[in-house]
């Protein structure tokens, strides 16, 4: 029994953002952003809403049809290199200044991981993929992610991600993803694991 995925809009806003704060708020990553407890409650629905309103204006949300699960994809040119110093260098600065100002680390793990993702190729950029607490180990995530694969093995489309806990990397590397790169250790806290994808052969159904 396939799972039914369909692009998120405007209007679906609040339910991506909520959707990602539940999945995301015991995340490695997420508590070395926001150490304490009571902290990360109040602000992490800010960041989390920050990338979906970037998402949604500049790549695609995709969502299961029951609205458990969503993976925000960006697509990346070609020629989007780290000496690219416009908006590459201001994105971070200025999600911290939205979400919290007083957190460098905001800015922080949007400028490593900038430095580290990889140039010179279009691909698909996964930057998030959420799935509803009570929902996780069903396949969902699979299926967000399997969903767009199949389409870059169409296209000749490498894709990306980084990884942010060893059980999400062996999800991913199960699905044809490899090292693209050092592991990124932060400053003081959790590893994330750049991973890149090579478009498979397409085979017609």
């Amino acid at each position: 029994m396939g799972v039914a995925i369909r692009t998120a809009g405007e209007e679906d806003r609040e339910l991506i953002v909520r959707l990602l704060d539940e999945a995301f708020q015991d995340d490695p990553v997420s508590g070395w952003v926001f150490p304490g407890a009571e902290d990360r409650r109040a602000k992490h629905p800010g960041l989390m809403a920050a990338f979906t309103d970037i998402v949604l204006a500049a790549g695609r949300i995709d969502v299961t049809e029951d609205g458990s699960a969503c993976a925000l994809w960006l697509p990346m040119p070609a020629d989007e290199g780290h000496d690219d110093h416009d908006a590459e260098d201001e994105g971070p600065a200025q999600v911290r200044e939205a979400v919290d100002p007083d957190n460098e680390r905001i800015e922080t793990i949007g400028r490593l991981t900038a430095a580290v993702h990889p140039t010179g190729r279009a691909h698909e950029y996964l930057w998030m993929i959420g799935v509803a607490p009570g929902r996780q180990g069903e396949g969902l995530g699979t299926a967000l992610i399997e969903a767009v694969l199949d389409r870059c093995d169409r296209e000749g489309l490498p894709a990306y991600l980084e990884a942010s806990s060893a059980r999400s990397r062996r999800l991913y590397e199960r699905l044809g993803f490899e090292p693209a790169g050092p592991v990124l250790d932060l400053p003081d806290g959790p590893a994330m694991w750049p991973l890149w994808r090579e478009p498979r052969p397409h085979r017609p159904a």
